[in-house]
């Protein structure tokens, strides 16, 4: 159900006692369903196996614990709060006794995405972290509070993980009320690759904004990861640490295939012809790259060594450039990003 603000959560509850074998559930925009009565119902009664709760602004991270026993037939979590109400479902000290005290068996949890989440010790969805044995991808963005604990502990009960991206807030986009801001650190990343050797896929991104942040992940951290896991798939945005020293790193990996640059702007041209040297390359996407031109793609001008190139946004290539770079080009400008 995608923007139905007629129906409430007695609706829903009707819905979910009706359909005996209800086994997935989507929820996008629902504004009135405020009562969690039916998740009560599914986490005593339901199959469900795939949740997804996107911007309904009546139900809480709190909420979710609701689920009870449900969370051990749950397999698929999207959990997406809206960010003009993330403050607007405060704790109080039953919610944070229940998910202290209650068990939140995640065994079966396969995939785990939280956008715009508050994550504290001991509260909410920071005691399903470290539970998701059988976790193969997570997807954590602007989720904030996330320690190198939570994530550590998520690397060490998920060996499995096959799939993970984060998108950090940055310093100045942390709320006012956190004190002490919490940033995830290479300790996070060092952890991920001392215990997820099947690690395949990896998105790295910072929030948009005049001030990225410079002190979280460095370019150690990061080639960590690579080096130790067999990544193939590699994004990159807003990754300031990442520069032409992590692009010649990056010619020793022998699995990459994909490698996605979004406003990477330490990287350049020097960097950048380094792709032909890359062992498996076969997709390469620049995205708002202000340090390079149509230079950096001259190597690979009849290599045939890309099978997919997509140029878009970077004020120094043009389409003239990406002409022969790769057996299928895709190339759009529009620099009203700068502006």
């Amino acid at each position: 159900m995608n923007f139905t603000p007629r129906i409430t959560g007695c609706g829903i509850l009707s819905l979910v006692v009706g359909c005996k074998n209800l086994s997935s559930l989507h929820l996008i925009r629902c504004l009135n369903v405020s009562s969690v009565e039916w998740l009560e119902y599914l986490g005593k009664f339901g199959t469900l196996e795939n949740l997804s709760i996107k911007n309904c602004r009546a139900i809480g991270e709190g909420d979710l614990i609701k689920l009870g026993l449900g969370w051990q037939k749950l397999k698929i979590l999207q959990f997406e709060v809206d960010p003009n109400y993330r403050y607007m479902k405060v704790y109080d000290r039953l919610a944070v006794d229940r998910w202290q005290k209650q068990l939140v068996p995640c065994e079966n949890m396969l995939e785990l995405s939280l956008v715009n989440c508050i994550i504290s010790p001991g509260r909410g969805l920071a005691c399903v972290l470290g539970k998701c044995k059988n976790l193969e991808k997570i997807h954590l963005d602007m989720c904030v509070g996330v320690r190198d604990h939570d994530i550590i502990a998520l690397s060490e009960r998920s060996s499995n993980l096959r799939s993970i991206s984060l998108r950090v807030p940055s310093d100045f986009s942390l709320p006012l009320l956190m004190n002490n801001p919490l940033r995830l650190t290479d300790e996070s990343l060092k952890a991920i690759a001392q215990n997820c050797s099947t690690l395949e896929s990896v998105r790295i991104s910072f929030s948009d904004g005049e001030f990225p942040s410079f002190s979280s992940f460095t370019l150690n951290g990061i080639l960590t990861l690579i080096q130790k896991c067999p990544v193939r798939e590699l994004s990159l945005d807003h990754v300031y640490s990442f520069n032409d020293v992590g692009m010649e790193a990056l010619c020793s990996s022998e699995c990459l295939e994909s490698l996605e640059l979004v406003r990477c702007q330490e990287i350049t041209d020097e960097g950048l012809q380094l792709v032909g040297q890359f062992p498996r390359i076969c997709i390469l996407r620049l995205c708002k790259c202000l340090g390079i031109s149509d230079d950096g793609l001259k190597p690979l001008v009849g290599s045939f060594k890309l099978d997919f190139l997509a140029v878009e946004d970077c004020p120094q290539i043009s389409d003239r450039g990406v002409q022969g770079a790769s057996r299928s080009v895709s190339f759009r400008q529009d620099l009203s990003w700068m502006y």
